[in-house]
């Protein structure tokens, strides 16, 4: 959103009483001009930047949807591209769009959010609880190795030769592999959230 700012001076009445006349803001919002009054202009902005904390660092292009989508929306709104948008149209295209939560939690809390629960569990004298799944993404079979691994902070690879090793040369029996597959639990499916990027 670009802006240029046009201030409009105090006006005289017939009465030789002062008004004030609010300052408007030019924007260009998906290479869209609009006039906005301060106010107006104000939230819009502070709901842009609320929304852009939010989204993956990087992720223009769902910013730039999200602000064609407002000046989409205003054009609907205002029947003169010479008309100013007021505060009431821009809260009435907030409400419209959403709240900046549905985007997600902002990048900062989710970054200091699980420090601040190891630092809960450090100040608690406990080890963090760690329970053994058979993995969803490292899986090769049916995801004991995968599994392995994440548990021990370990390489899969490394788990998978060691199991093969363990199969041909050390008596391990495939057996063994099958009961492991029965007994460990699948990994929960994780929710998906739109500020992580799962590549």
């Amino acid at each position: 959103m670009q802006c240029n700012n046009s201030k409009n001076p105090k006006t005289e009445n017939r009465d030789n009483t002062f008004t004030t006349m609010k300052e408007t803001v030019n924007v260009n919002i998906s290479s869209v001009a609009f006039t906005l009054d301060e106010d107006a202009y104000r939230v819009l902005g502070s709901y842009f930047d609320d929304i852009r904390r939010r989204l993956p660092e990087g992720d223009t292009e769902t910013m730039s949807d999200i602000e064609a989508r407002v000046a989409e929306i205003f054009r609907e709104r205002v029947a003169s591209p010479m008309r100013v948008i007021t505060l009431d149209i821009v809260r009435a295209t907030m409400a419209q769009m959403g709240n900046p939560s549905y985007f997600g939690e902002p990048r900062d809390a989710e970054q200091s959010g699980p420090a601040r629960k190891q630092d809960e569990t450090e100040c608690a004298g406990q080890p963090p609880l760690r329970k053994l799944y058979r993995t969803r993404s490292e899986r090769s079979i049916a995801g004991i190795c995968g599994g392995l691994a994440a548990y021990f902070d370990s390489d899969p690879t490394l788990i998978r030769l060691m199991m093969i090793l363990l199969t041909l040369f050390g008596g391990l029996s495939i057996w063994v592999y099958i009961i492991l597959w029965v007994v460990i639990p699948e990994e929960p499916a994780s929710k998906f959230n739109i500020n992580k990027k799962n590549r």
